[in-house]
């Protein structure tokens, strides 16, 4: 009867876990939901805004800005990595943080120095384990404090810049492009890189005229770009962990469910062992008597 009552014991753990899992589910799917509708409305403004400087650029001739231009310093590096501050997502956070690894190790092998700022608790220990250089560290960051983040985040790394404080900025973030698809992305975001549509596809056919000159469009826009750039990253970045740890609290769920199905075989088999034992028992005992 221990065995029995081991196996109970056991079925019963197995469905609170199971009932924590599906309520983890829910939970995640809910965030899903927001934080999606907020990833994929914002991303429409990225795109019509980078659309718009590459015109700018293909239309106003040679153009000159600071975050465009590659600072005086051939030995810095910054990188900003975006991982989450919990756990229970499957591989969102180990998936990342391996390919960006990858990457800062090539980049120390080739003499950089590279200051790495962390965001959330799994970046954070992941590479102060490790021996990295983990110079910011931002942890228990809410969906509402992104736009503030990506702005402080903008306005500090502009300001390094301008100093000759590093050589180039990188992003390392997961691109949401589905509930079942996170890629690892490591993105220069300073100096920055605009590329230049051919004639037709930046004219659309016919010529702009700036007002005002081309130059001090880009003064403008820049600064919002990267800002926008930023602050995309932080929305993929929460897309991909809710939809991340709702197919793995799926996954768990079905993975209690086949458990206790098969712990339920098991013990129904052993009581029914155990009854046959004791009607054989106790037939033997009446005959003998």
């Amino acid at each position: 009867m221990a065995s029995l009552r081991d196996t109970r014991r056991r079925i019963t753990s197995v469905k609170n876990t199971r009932q924590i899992t599906r309520a983890m589910k829910l939970v995640a799917g809910a965030k899903l939901r927001r934080a999606t509708e907020a990833a994929t409305a914002a991303k429409p403004y990225q795109q019509t805004l980078s659309r718009v400087l590459s015109r700018v650029v293909a239309n106003a001739g040679e153009v000159e800005h600071p975050l465009l231009n590659v600072p005086d310093n051939k030995d810095t590096v910054v990188v900003a990595v975006l991982t989450s501050d919990r756990g229970l997502c499957g591989a969102f956070n180990s998936q990342l943080l391996r390919a960006a690894q990858s990457d800062i190790d090539a980049l120390i092998a080739d003499g950089k120095n590279v200051r790495i700022l962390a965001y959330g608790k799994k970046g954070v220990g992941h590479f102060s384990k490790r021996g990295y250089n983990v110079e910011e560290a931002t942890i228990d960051l809410a969906p509402e404090d992104y736009a503030g983040e990506a702005d402080k985040l903008a306005e500090k790394l502009v300001s390094e810049m301008a100093v000759d404080g590093f050589e180039t900025a990188y992003v390392a973030y997961n691109d949401y492009q589905g509930v079942m698809s996170q890629v690892p992305t490591f993105a220069q975001v300073l100096p920055m890189v605009l590329e230049q549509e051919d004639d037709g596809a930046a004219t659309g056919g016919g010529d702009f005229i700036y007002e005002p000159d081309g130059n001090e469009i880009l003064g403008r826009l820049l600064p919002m770009a990267l800002r926008t750039q930023l602050f995309q990253a932080f929305l993929e970045t929460q897309a991909g962990e809710q939809a991340a740890r709702m197919a793995a609290m799926d996954n768990a769920t079905r993975n209690a469910s086949e458990l206790i199905d098969s712990l339920t075989l098991v013990y129904n088999r052993a009581r029914q062992a155990a009854i046959t034992t004791e009607l054989t028992e106790i037939v033997s005992g009446a005959e003998a008597l």
